[in-house]
């Protein structure tokens, strides 16, 4: 072997070892345990941004169902139909790597999450996908749903993409809900809201929890098996979540399926239900994302699909698949990069995703006004 050839081969192998150094460089805390490192130690500082989540706790009741009541006082009709629980103080973590460089507060107290969920339901959406349990995102749903949930000129235009864009329009009733009775518009009465014109399939943005439930009953149908068994199998599991985590639907949202009764699941805590989860575990699903889907060299969801998941919809630039982005846009966090992108719920619980600096930042009760300063105060 000549010198040029021995310098080429140990080049190569060098290359090699800084390709392995590389694909080893994110950490991925087994079930029960997270290794720590200081901040400073990637010449980062968080102390300010702590203190001004702890200083800025959500100023509603602890009594969550006070504030759930309080919050949705003007619409019509509503009542709680699931579980509620009461909330404990602000808490959070930010990750590094995969590294916990921060926390505060207790952040293994099970809380409710409220919107927080729905990138959980879509996570699951992701997954029937990539089984190729629905074919095309862009499929009109009642080719998949049996009865009549999606039946009429209207709803039948409805594919899973407007459902997960929140831009479907869906109109009818699931489990005692209204679509039009969620969220009205200030103006006019209840029969101005029932009998407004209804926006053309993926025209109009819309949030709506009525129309994610439907969402998650459509994919329950899809399934054929409760969405936490799938959720808890094929993400919760393998990323090591602790067994504390649950996701609840509501009192009267049952439904026959093989000859089993199952549970349809709630897509945020609005009327109660949805995902009562720890801040640790919160972190755990924001660090699959962070990772592209993939956690500690397994592919738990299709790369390719999580980018389509936090691309902006038509109708509304700061959302994709029940993600909210920080791109262009009324919502957008100034001074913040474009491409980082968030679950959010009541209450102030988020869990914001930075790929490209490898942070992940849970935070929970903080009040909601004062996000976007938190954010900054992280990343300037």
């Amino acid at each position: 072997m000549n010198i040029n050839t021995k310098s080429f081969f140990s080049l190569f192998i060098f290359s090699l070892f800084l390709l392995n150094l590389s694909a080893q460089e994110i950490y991925f805390p087994e079930r029960g345990t997270w290794e720590e490192k200081e901040s400073a130690t990637f010449n980062l500082d968080f102390s300010e941004a702590i203190e001004f989540a702890e200083a800025n706790e959500y100023s509603e009741s602890k009594d969550l169902r006070q504030a759930i009541l309080k919050g949705f006082q003007h619409e019509p009709y509503h009542e709680i139909l699931g579980p509620t629980k009461r909330r404990g103080g602000p808490a959070g973590m930010i990750l590094k790597d995969g590294f916990l460089v921060a926390k505060w507060g207790d952040t293994k107290r099970v809380e409710m999450t409220f919107s927080v969920t729905k990138s959980f339901l879509s996570t699951t959406a992701l997954l029937a996908r990539d089984r190729s349990l629905i074919k095309d995102i862009e499929d009109p749903v009642i080719n998949y749903i049996w009865d009549d949930t999606f039946e009429g000129e209207h709803n039948s235009k409805i594919t899973w993409k407007h459902l997960l864009e929140q831009n479907s329009d869906w109109s009818g009733e699931l489990w005692g809900s209204y679509d039009w009775a969620d969220r009205p518009p200030q103006e006019g009465g209840i029969d101005d809201w029932r009998t407004r014109k209804l926006n053309e399939p993926g025209t109009h943005f819309k949030y709506n929890d009525v129309r994610v439930n439907v969402l998650a009953y459509s994919l329950l149908n899809v399934f054929r098996k409760p969405l936490p068994t799938v959720l808890k199998e094929e993400i919760m599991d393998p990323i090591n979540a602790s067994s504390s985590w649950r996701w609840f639907g509501y009192e009267n949202s049952w439904t026959t399926i093989d000859g089993f009764e199952m549970q349809s699941v709630s897509g945020g805590g609005h009327s109660g239900g949805g995902m009562f989860i720890n801040t640790e575990d919160m972190a755990r699903f924001g660090l699959l994302f962070m990772n592209n889907g993939n956690w500690n060299g397994e592919q738990l969801i299709s790369e390719d699909l999580i980018e389509e998941a936090i691309q902006p919809s038509a109708t509304n630039s700061n959302y994709g698949y029940m993600w909210w982005l920080n791109a262009d846009g009324p919502r957008q966090w100034k001074n913040v990069d474009k491409d980082i992108f968030y679950a959010a719920g009541f209450g102030g619980n988020f869990i914001i995703v930075d790929r490209k600096e490898n942070l992940v930042i849970v935070t929970r009760w903080l009040e909601p006004s004062k996000i976007e300063e938190f954010v900054q105060k992280i990343f300037n």
